[in-house]
């Protein structure tokens, strides 16, 4: 286990008691975790995640994210994990997309110029039609990587080549329960990204490209601009690795 895999903020809300010196997004080394996977949400608030309230609350013990037809959101908006960064590490939830469009970014990065509350980097990407559930896109950055189901090398040039199968985009779409809760786990080791969707691994990519991959970044929850839509998350667990 890399001491530094996973990084977390403390929010020393006795630190005077303690003595220690009070600090918004002080980053606490990984060994403080453990090797064991800790929940990253209470079940109960927002707690240490950061987004618009506007979009995003806890509704039956799990993040909701929701827009309405009187309430849309201009742009793609994101829940972000304040609590630290993350390097290797493996991820694994619980989420329910009832339409539209979300997913869940990792390695990821606010972009300022795009205003608050906006990412970029990789994503977990769903869809209410299941097209791409299981696939791995790049929000702000080189768009689909790798389509559900596929092996995929990303060269020097930043441009993804399939080199083989994990399994019938057809399977992968049978094993997704429509409306209902499903299991997306997240494996992120070196340049090496794993996916998997209720035990089936969606898809394996290998980033050569130095410039366009990402090796530590940010985690978040997002709500598509466009239609009305709700997706949920909860049971969400972070080991590192």
């Amino acid at each position: 286990m890399l001491e530094s895999n996973l990084t977390r903020r403390g929010l020393f809300k006795g630190a005077a008691a303690a003595g220690i010196a009070a600090a918004a997004w002080q980053i606490i080394p990984a060994k403080a975790w453990g090797a064991e996977a800790k929940a990253i949400f209470n079940g109960k608030d927002l707690t240490d995640w950061d987004g618009d309230p506007k979009f995003w609350s806890v509704k039956d013990g799990a993040i909701t994210g929701q827009t309405t037809a009187e309430n849309p959101t201009k742009g793609n908006t994101f829940l972000v994990w304040r609590s630290g960064t993350t390097k290797d590490f493996e991820l694994t939830m619980m989420f329910k997309l009832e339409n539209h469009n979300s997913g869940v970014q990792y390695r990821s990065k606010i972009i300022d110029s795009a205003g608050k509350w906006v990412m970029g980097g990789y994503q977990a990407d769903m869809d209410e039609k299941n097209a791409y559930t299981g696939g791995l896109y790049e929000e702000r950055g080189r768009g689909i990587l790798a389509r559900p189901g596929q092996k995929v090398t990303i060269g020097e040039n930043g441009k993804p080549k399939v080199t083989g199968t994990l399994a019938d985009p057809k399977d992968i779409k049978a094993k997704i329960k429509e409306k209902d809760w499903n299991e997306l786990v997240i494996i992120a080791q070196g340049n090496h990204l794993v996916q998997k969707l209720n035990g089936l691994q969606t898809i394996d990519v290998t980033d050569d490209d130095p410039k366009g991959r990402a090796m530590e970044g940010l985690l978040g929850l997002q709500v598509h601009a466009g239609p009305p839509m709700k997706v949920q998350f909860k049971e969400i667990m972070l080991k590192a690795l």
